[in-house]
């Protein structure tokens, strides 16, 4: 398995996770653990965004990655 393919499986991964604390924060009712949810899967969203940004990064530097 290629760095590429662990770091493409790591965001999907990362998504599910924001996903999952996405549905959390709709499904309670308990606001302290509403606003916890959507803090947490705003930090997911941010680590997202920097894997995604290291993806392009690996891609553009390694092209054996691209298989």
């Amino acid at each position: 398995m290629t760095v590429g393919t662990k770091i493409k499986q790591t965001i999907a991964s990362a998504e599910g996770v924001a996903a999952n604390l996405k549905t959390f924060a709709l499904d309670t009712e308990n606001q302290q653990a509403k606003q916890l949810y959507n803090q947490l899967a705003q930090q997911m969203d941010q680590v997202i965004q920097q894997l995604k940004v290291r993806e392009e990064q690996i891609y553009s530097e390694e092209p054996q990655y691209r298989q």
